[in-house]
């Protein structure tokens, strides 16, 4: 650890975030005292046993048949740790035996099914539902009593994503992870906490290591993030899993809308007063959890911090996003390599041939040829492109849309990092959160697909490409 590491028992830790933390501590307690229970409970279990280690599936018939909260707390423990003990190999054999072993018992679902054709009322639906229901779903219910095993739960549905394409049966076992997570990671259990330099630094490494959008280099790159007055990070937690980030939001208060990320990052940038700012600027949205994808509460986390800064800072009057654009650089080659591209004439290939170029971005020459084929193509890809389902290609676009968000702006070589070009070829977009338009935007959206977008997004649209579904700004 470098000489500028925060440390996690010597840092402070002041205002909210001491709250938080102090949460944390209670948790942890609480988290022991599961521990201790797991530990007499394990000690009970194994002087009752005579015999070898039952396999996995066995402990799991048996965590499902087990009365018991010590014993319960006990097993699932010991199911965890073998599990977490077995090679890649080993996972996806016992992921695979709990789809064919752990599903809804035929004989009790038949009897359901005849009992509420018989008599269709509320008790025989309630008993169709119980027995339609995988015994996988309350074996899980159970392993998370385990103490960690909510996490230990999001890491094993981590292994499965690994082993989905050549086990398609574990398709089943996904939609019970989905299924359970969706109500164990609802809003109301999620804890939102500002994220600053004297936050621990357990914490603070793990955002480093999360962060998806624009890489972290170091420590004091962190601290140029973290510790300017004009810069703010939040993030959700759960209250099972307490040192670890679901999803963090990084903001830099600005002056106006920034069109690049380069001046927001820059080591020699001029702080402002946050008391001057206008305009908070959401530059970088990571979701920490593979194991949670699916689960959708980033909508949610943008929208706090939006009334958490207008509440701490009453001089901000513009939210908005610095968003890069990852399927852009992708659609745009298969444009390219198209016979009747609807976007593309041979013409405008041609001038996009100097994209192939390296150091194509410094050709002042060709250069302004490419900005207007690169815009009008983009203009194309956010108000047109649609995916089969009739939804915007760009999956930035799909979340911040259907968030009520308004496309703001297109901009122009907004990331000339290697990563921002490969992508996108430096496009960069701004997305408006109009606290006004919110909810129309997003009804728009979700009921009749369409896209809310800026005059001079529209407006950028070639004039023989139609425009009858974009919805116009006022």
């Amino acid at each position: 650890m470098t000489s500028t590491e925060p440390s996690v028992t010597d840092t402070p830790v002041a205002g909210e975030s001491a709250a938080g933390w102090r949460q944390a501590v209670n948790i942890s307690f609480f988290s022991d005292l599961l521990q201790t229970i797991a530990d007499r409970g394990r000690s009970i279990i194994m002087s009752g046993r005579s015999g070898g280690a039952k396999d996995l599936a066995g402990l799991c018939a048996d965590l499902l048949s087990s009365r018991g909260e010590a014993s319960g707390v006990a097993l699932a423990r010991e199911i965890l740790d073998r599990y977490d003990a077995l090679p890649g190999a080993g996972k996806a054999g016992f992921l695979r035996e709990l789809v064919v072993r752990f599903g809804a018992e035929p004989a009790r679902l038949e009897q359901a099914i005849a009992a509420y054709r018989d008599n269709p009322d509320h008790k025989t639906l309630l008993d169709l539902h119980k027995a339609a229901e995988p015994r996988r779903q309350e074996l899980i219910r159970r392993l998370n009593l385990s103490p960690g095993g909510t996490l230990r739960l999001v890491r094993m549905r981590e292994e499965l994503f690994k082993h989905q394409s050549e086990i398609p049966e574990l398709e089943a076992l996904d939609a019970d992870f989905q299924h359970l997570f969706s109500s164990w990671f609802n809003r109301g259990f999620l804890v939102l906490r500002p994220i600053d330099w004297s936050t621990p630094a357990n914490i603070l490494e793990k955002i480093i290591r999360y962060e998806a959008v624009h890489a972290i280099e170091s420590w004091d790159d962190l601290r140029r993030r973290l510790q300017p007055a004009d810069r703010r990070c939040f993030a959700f937690f759960h209250p099972q899993i307490v040192d670890e980030p679901l999803i963090f939001v990084e903001v830099a208060l600005t002056a106006e809308i920034p069109a690049g990320i380069g001046p927001l990052l820059a080591e020699d940038r001029a702080v402002i007063d946050p008391r001057q700012a206008t305009t908070a600027v959401f530059y970088s949205i990571s979701n920490c959890q593979e194991g949670l994808r699916g689960i959708s509460f980033g909508n949610f986390l943008i929208k706090q911090v939006v009334e958490e800064l207008a509440r701490q800072i009453p001089s901000l009057k513009c939210f908005v996003t610095l968003s890069p654009a990852p399927g852009f650089a992708g659609w745009l080659a298969r444009e390219r390599r198209k016979e009747d591209s609807p976007v593309l004439s041979e013409e405008d290939k041609g001038v996009l041939d100097a994209l192939d170029q390296e150091g194509w971005t410094h050709d002042a020459v060709r250069l302004p040829a490419v900005k207007r084929v690169l815009m009008e193509a983009a203009a194309y890809y956010y108000l047109r492109a649609k995916t089969p389902g009739g939804r915007p290609v760009d999956p930035v676009a799909r979340f911040h849309l259907g968030n009520g968000a308004r496309l703001e702006r297109l901009n122009w070589l907004g990331d000339t990092s290697l990563k921002g070009l490969k992508q996108a070829h430096g496009l960069m977009v701004n997305y408006l959160y109009d606290l006004d338009d919110i909810e129309k935007n997003h009804e728009a959206f979700v009921n009749k697909g369409r896209v809310a977008a800026a005059s001079s997004v529209r407006g950028a649209l070639r004039a023989d490409l139609p425009s009858r579904d974009v919805a116009t700004a006022p």
